[in-house]
Parts: C-alpha cells; structure tokens; sequence
C-alpha cells in the first residue's frame, strides 16, 4: 500500500521543531507501507521578499524535497490570500495542489490530509480525481476553531462528511466530528504515541545537574508562547501563595514572550524564558521539571501531555479538548478550568508538593509508542483501501 499525505503542519528546513507528531507517526507508519508526503509551504506574490517579516518569506528557503526520517517529503507551494484567509483557502489550496498529486496517478492507494481545512478539503477533492479513498486526519483546532468559522464550516463539514474515515487523535474530538453530520461508525479513534526511547522516567537530580537547574520546586511549561495557550494565565498563577518559592519554566518562543517576562517582572514571579529547545531535550526538562502545566483555551490531543505522563511526570492542564482523554485520574495530574489563574495558582501549589513516583505515574498512564499509533492508523488505511476494492470487484 502506498499512501500520499498531504499536509501544512510538518516538519522543514526552516522549522525543524514543527509538528514532531506527524514526523513521528508517518516515519514508524512507513514501517508497514510506503508513505510519501506533500508537506506544503505558503506561497503569495513577492513573499520571498517579505522574510523578515512574514512566516510565507522564510518559509520560500525550504527546498523543494527533502529526506526527513527516511521519509521522501515535497514541498510544495499552495497560494495563500492573507488578507482572504479562509474564504477561498480549500480551492486554492487544490488548484496548487493538483499538478504534484497528479504525478502520483496510479501509484498511490489512499490520500491522507493530515488537517481539517484546507488539506482534508484537498485530499478529498483530489482524492476523486485519482480515484482512490481519501482519508482525514483532525488534530484538534481545525476542527474546534475553524468549524466555528463560517467561511469554512461549510467545506470543512462537506470534506469530513465525504471522506471514507475520518481520524481523530481523542474521545472528544471524535464527538466533536460525528456532532458535525459524520456518521460516527465512520469516525475512528487513533490516539498519539511517543517515542519511549526519549520518554520515560528519570532521575531528577542528575536531569538538574546536566541542564544546570537549582533545587527550587519547579513548574514547565513546553509549547507556544501565545496568550491563547494561557501561558499569562500561568504567569498570573504564581501570585497564589504555595507557589510562592517555586520557578516558571518556559521552554518555546512566540508573541506572549516578552509580555511573559514584564509581567514576571511586575509581579515578582521567578520566570525562566528558556526558549525553543531541541525535542531531544525535552525529556531532560520534563525530569528536571515538578509538573508540566498547560493552561490552553483550546487544544486537540497535546503531545506534551503524553510525553509527560511517559516520563512520569504529572500535568495540570485545563478541562479542554483531548487534555480529560489522558489526565484520567488524580494520579496524573488535576483539570482547571481555563482563564482561571487562582484555579491553575491553587492546583500547581498541590503538585509541586506531591510525592514523587514517576514510574507509578508512566504506568498508570499506559501512553502508546509511535509504532503501536501507526499501527492502529496503518489498520485504518489498510481497511479503507480493501473496502474500494471490494466494492470495485463487486
């Protein structure tokens, strides 16, 4: 089976830190099949010469091919409006897609957006073209934010409807779609696995000693520096009395950063700004670390979160999307709800104090591997494709 995947959410040159979990999913579902990807790159007229200021500008550097965990990944350019956004992003998106997936005409057996809109919307629409199933791939937001977005709910809802199964990372990202008009028998769960050979529980001394951390209590935070990930929500957290002595780690870049800092600065919290790290170093910062929060308005299926729990590592994060699929119980973590620092101030203070058992805690979590998440999603497309085809001879 040879599966072609088309998504704008993947690693590159530019931005190797991007979207570990679909590196990481398709290069162990490459194990199984053949997998080809069609990572695209924003393109608008002149963008090449807007790099300074415009994420398109610097992302005209990647090459057009790259070899990315023996994984064969294109690149290539789709037109993309800015100032239109979302209006025509789905046709636009498969008139610049329609030349690169029309090269692989007879060699390939399931197209896989991996993102609502527009590359479900494409790999749909494309997907007829090549005669073959198209499958879609939902992560979180692209169907949480932008199904509430009318200029694309409706091509979102019509590709998620037309497409032969679609895969969700969580429980409740799956009600989110069958709450969409998706038959739930064609919706199925396909949760995100780590890399166990990164992730497991460590000695937290010897984590602290090699990154160069003090003994203080310690709260991480991994990920965007954004307000909508509520990393001021965090900051503001640490007025609450038990965190009076702890440290705020911040490992990530993004706009909030320098509001981060002044407002840790006004409020006398102990604010580590650590920037973006490489994943390789994540798990020491996990060891290093108390407890991850993650504070977000919105999410999918995080795989901080997992990767965490892997690590034996308790998490407070707020009651949204996926997050309640993995933090199950009291011996993984605590839920607030979000824009509630006194709520978020209150639970870090507990778990920062909690005794620590991370082998207790990994076990307990029980989070996939890569390999056994690309099984399950290989099974899927294996199914899908044998369907077409039974139904072909028939």
């Amino acid at each position: 089976m040879r599966v072609l995947v088309l998504t704008k959410i993947f690693p590159n040159r530019i931005e190797p830190h991007s979207s570990p979990f679909n590196r990481q999913q398709f290069a162990a579902l490459s194990r199984w099949c053949d997998v080809d990807v069609l990572a695209t790159i924003p393109w608008f007229p002149g963008s090449g010469g807007f790099s300074r200021w415009s994420r398109a500008g610097r992302l005209q550097r990647v090459p057009a091919l790259e070899r990315i965990d023996n994984l064969s990944v294109f690149h290539p350019r789709y037109a993309y409006l800015p100032k239109i956004g979302s209006a025509v992003a789905g046709p636009l998106y498969v008139a610049s897609l329609a030349p690169h997936v029309l090269q692989f005409r007879g060699g390939a057996d399931v197209l896989l957006g991996s993102w609502a809109y527009p590359d479900g919307y494409a790999a749909v629409v494309l997907a007829r073209v090549l005669g073959v199933p198209a499958v879609v791939k939902v992560h979180g937001s692209d169907v949480n934010v932008l199904a509430n977005d009318p200029a694309a709910r409706h091509r979102l809802g019509w590709a998620l409807a037309q497409a032969a199964r679609v895969v969700a990372v969580s429980r409740p990202l799956a009600a989110r779609v069958a709450a969409l008009g998706v038959d739930p028998a064609r919706v199925t769960v396909v949760q995100n696995g780590v890399d166990p050979a990164l992730f497991f529980p460590r000695d937290q001394r010897a984590a602290r000693a090699k990154l160069g951390l003090g003994s203080a209590p310690a709260v991480l935070y991994v990920g965007r520096l954004d307000p909508d990930k509520g990393v001021l929500d965090l900051v503001r957290a640490f007025q609450h009395p038990t965190l009076r002595n702890a440290e705020l780690w911040l490992v990530g870049s993004g706009p909030a950063a320098d509001d981060c800092q002044r407002l840790a600065g006004e409020l006398g919290v102990r604010l580590l700004l650590l920037g973006e790290r490489p994943h390789r170093e994540i798990p020491e910062y996990l060891a290093a670390s108390d407890v991850l929060a993650l504070p977000s308005v919105a999410e999918g299926s995080p795989n901080v979160v997992s990767e965490a729990l892997a690590s034996g590592r308790r998490v407070v994060a707020s009651n949204v999307g996926g997050i309640p699929d993995l933090v199950t119980s009291d011996v993984l973590g605590e839920l607030v709800p979000p824009r509630d620092p006194a709520a978020l101030g209150g639970a870090l203070g507990v778990a920062v104090s909690w005794p620590h058992d991370p082998e207790y805690v990994a076990r307990v979590a029980a989070i996939p591997s890569w390999q056994e998440s690309a099984r399950h999603l290989y099974q899927v497309l294996l199914e899908v494709t044998g369907l077409v085809r039974r139904k072909a001879a028939a």
